[in-house]
């Protein structure tokens, strides 16, 4: 990964090469399926079509950047978390992508759903979802969120400090209602992944610790609550994950507490929840579980673990968000503007701008994302170039996909496609520089539709409420 230097880009740590698992491909043009949602293909002419339909007519049609999302690939992910976790509940992570539309999705493939704020909630009742269904996270729920979320009946509120367990009973009382709650604990497992989506560690914000004993206290708390029934506990290792090792560990922790719990009390607490987490395949080097294997082994954790506890295997959920809606969607950008530039030792990489970037992929810049990319509105007889996909942002971090090889006679009007987008891009989209953030637009057998429709600057310009001192020359 390179390195950015606190001084700027001039002193960062640059490998002029292309890492090591990347490989200059026979072909460039082909398309790795292993990264893209089911209906992604080239059409004879050569661009790529998803849903039914030519990412030419659809750019026609709505311009780029532009978020597509495949319906019937995230239709199919979802279906088979549920099938492979039959028995066990799947809560749909709303925070990966969430609109009224993909509620509505979640709700008619048989899945719960997650949601961390108001406004993830209000999407979530507005797209008809049952509050019953919903679990509500979030490590500092103000009072007006857990109102909300009491007086519109969630299933379950995972609690994350003493501060809101207090709130839950002020606010219990005044409504006359009663809080479902589970107890969100740290293991202490230090998940393979980047620090900022590691969060089972103990230095961290989320959760209580297991170590320390605070997970027991407010276990206890919750559990001598005259308006609180607590159901269990909660627990989330991090992000894009592709083994079971850590689980395995989470899972003989948490079940060891829950024990404990009941020595203590007499009361048996029977529902876990593990997290979600799942990786996803962004680049040739990424090799996600399927969850056929993700069940097979997390079902065989959980019964190890009940029986070296003598005690009932517990109820379990899970929280899969990236590993459903990440490969089904894709971005689609024009490239603006083709520079090659020379590095030290003789060696060359091709900068290729297009007209998004770190507004509508904060992730390469925020954690060092890796991404990949493809030619999408013709193919080239060409051989591949190393490029480097970056935005038209003010920064020299402003990058999409850092290391690509792409057609070399790749110019100003081509589109670029990035496979994987469809979790923690729109999410966590920004208007940095005042840039309108893209539409999302959903495809399904030939058809599509916006879910999301693109800002403008009239938008932008709408919120600043300052005194209007001039007008523009028309």
């Amino acid at each position: 990964m390179t390195h950015m230097h606190v001084a700027g880009s001039v002193h960062a740590d640059v490998a002029a090469a292309a890492p090591q698992w990347l490989s200059v491909p026979t072909d460039v043009n082909a398309l790795d399926p292993a990264l893209w949602s089911s209906t992604v293909r080239r059409r004879p002419d050569g661009a790529l079509e998803v849903g039914g339909i030519d990412v030419r007519t659809l750019v026609d049609e709505v311009g780029t950047p532009v978020y597509v999302i495949d319906e019937q690939d995230f239709r199919q992910r979802a279906r088979a978390f549920r099938s492979a976790f039959a028995g066990w509940d799947v809560y749909y992570a709303g925070k990966a992508f969430l609109t009224r539309t993909i509620a509505g999705w979640v709700h008619e493939e048989g899945l719960f759903l997650d949601v961390c704020t108001e406004g993830e909630l209000r999407v979530a009742l507005e797209g008809g979802f049952d509050p019953a269904r919903i679990g509500m996270h979030g490590n500092n729920k103000s009072r007006r969120e857990l109102e909300m979320a009491l007086r519109s009946g969630v299933g379950r509120i995972i609690v994350d400090s003493l501060d809101e367990i207090d709130r839950i009973e002020e606010l219990c009382r005044r409504h006359e209602v009663r809080a479902r709650v589970m107890v969100r604990v740290t293991p202490g497992v230090e998940a393979h992944t980047h620090e900022y989506i590691a969060t089972a560690h103990e230095d961290q914000k989320f959760g209580f610790s297991i170590t320390n004993g605070a997970a027991m206290v407010a276990m206890v708390r919750c559990h001598a609550s005259p308006v609180i029934d607590l159901l269990g506990i909660h627990s989330h290792i991090g992000s894009q994950i592709f083994d079971t090792g850590g689980f395995e560990v989470a899972a003989r922790r948490t079940m060891k507490l829950l024990s404990q719990f009941q020595q203590a009390t007499g009361i048996v607490l029977s529902e876990l929840d593990l997290g979600g987490g799942f990786g996803i395949a962004y680049t040739s080097q990424d090799s996600p579980s399927s969850p056929e294997d993700l069940a097979t082994d997390l079902r065989d954790i959980v019964e190890t673990e009940a029986r070296a506890h003598q005690m009932p295997a517990p109820h379990v959920s899970l929280e899969p968000g990236r590993a459903i809606v990440g490969p089904a969607g894709m971005a689609v950008y024009e490239v603006g503007t083709v520079k090659p530039v020379d590095l030290d030792g003789g060696a060359q990489r091709v900068y290729v701008s297009v007209d998004g970037g770190m507004s509508d992929n904060i992730r390469p810049a925020l954690y060092g994302a890796e991404y990949s990319a493809t030619l999408a509105n013709r193919t080239s007889a060409e051989v591949g170039a190393l490029c480097r996909v970056v935005g038209k942002h003010c920064e020299g971090g402003d990058i999409l996909v850092r290391d690509e090889y792409l057609p070399a006679d790749i110019h100003p009007g081509d589109l670029i496609a990035v496979p994987a987008s469809g979790a923690y891009s729109r999410s966590m989209a920004s208007n940095y520089n005042h840039v309108p953030r893209p539409p999302v637009v959903a495809v399904d057998q030939a058809q599509w539709t916006t879910l999301l429709r693109r800002e403008t600057l009239d938008d932008l310009v709408g919120l600043d409420q300052g005194q209007v001192v001039g007008t523009i020359p028309q």
